[in-house]
């Protein structure tokens, strides 16, 4: 360890349960965020500033105006400027901790991909916003032996779970299927920006102790808490479910499933478009689209605004289409503007 690391983290260093061998695990290591939201966007900023080697950043989106009252590094410029959130949260990294290594993955997380965006890694967050996607990290985690550490947050309320593969329980021990029905989401039920920084600070809390070795105090617990209300509530989940799929029985069927070609996005009025393996030509693209409505583009992707909807295409050729939930009209618009 250098003495410029010395010097930037002394206050860290100071601290017992991490100390100089700890510091220099945390160097070392390499953590993978899923999600560069309102969770994810705390996660970069604290482990880039805890000094974390290489951090990689997953992210399907980009950033909205109506981001920035709770997730963290995002400006108004980077709305303005249309910028996929790993991007614009890699830019904003770089200034906090430039002796880091942050990549920026703009991507949806799929079986197709998971493995090869997942590994090899330390630790994984958890700062998705879906179940679907959450049981695929779970998936790829225990297969691998990877930590993660699960969180969720909504409204005034959230929660969190460290899991340690052969240790704890995984996900699918303690929800063995999604939640049924309709859930709230920070877009039907609001979010207070409080709620979602006190689970990603605990996520970020165990992530740490994971990195540095001290297992020993990561409590293998179900932490629930509402920042309204005044309550927090533990559940041990220190005992794995002898008939999990996942963990006894290595039955990742989420990891094994086909991908979609497209899918609702819950709560935002949104469908996503999963057209892989095309690259687009996003320069062509505008200058196709242009003389057909309001078009706004950067380097990763093209906003083209056909009243009522809107549709924003990935250089991947994915897409998200925007004021409609009809999968069959979200289809539609893409083969009629994009191609097929």
């Amino acid at each position: 360890m250098t003495d410029k690391h010395l010097n930037r983290y002394s206050r860290q260093i100071l601290f017992a349960g991490i100390g100089e061998k700890g510091q220099q695990k945390l160097l070392d290591s390499r953590a993978v965020i899923v999600g560069a939201g309102a969770l994810g966007s705390f996660h970069a900023v604290a482990l880039a500033q805890a000094g974390v080697g290489e951090i990689v950043i997953v992210d399907r989106d980009y950033v909205e105006s109506s981001n920035l009252q709770r997730q963290w590094l995002f400006e108004e410029s980077d709305a303005k400027q249309l910028l996929p959130k790993a991007v614009a949260a890699r830019n904003r990294l770089a200034n906090i901790n430039s002796s880091i290594s942050v990549k920026a993955v703009i991507a949806d997380l799929s079986p197709e991909n998971a493995e090869g965006l997942l590994l090899p890694s330390d630790v994984i967050l958890d700062g998705c916003d879906n179940f679907e996607t959450r049981y695929l990290i779970n998936d790829v985690a225990i297969k691998n032996n990877i930590p993660w550490v699960y969180g969720a947050a909504v409204g005034s309320y959230g929660l969190t779970m460290p899991i340690l593969p052969g240790t704890s329980a995984c996900l699918a021990c303690i929800f063995p299927q999604p939640p049924s029905g309709t859930q709230p989401t920070c877009d039907t039920s609001g979010i207070v920006n409080a709620a979602s920084s006190a689970i990603a600070s605990l996520q970020v809390a165990d992530a740490l102790k994971i990195l540095v070795g001290c297992f020993e105090s990561v409590e293998p617990r179900l932490l629930t808490l509402d920042v309204w209300s005044n309550s927090i509530r533990t559940v041990s989940v220190a005992q794995r479910d002898d008939v999990c799929p996942v963990c006894f029985s290595k039955n990742f069927k989420y990891l094994g499933r086909k991908n979609r070609p497209a899918a609702t996005l819950c709560g935002r009025n949104a469908v996503q478009i999963n057209y892989r393996g095309r690259p687009l030509d996003l320069s062509e693209l505008r200058r196709s689209l242009e003389p057909l409505g309001e078009v706004r583009s950067n380097d990763y992707a093209v906003c083209f605004r056909c009243a009522p909807h809107e549709m924003t295409i990935f250089n991947d050729g994915r897409a998200i289409v925007k004021g409609t939930d009809d999968i069959a009209l979200a289809r539609s618009l893409y083969a009629r503007y994009v191609g097929v």
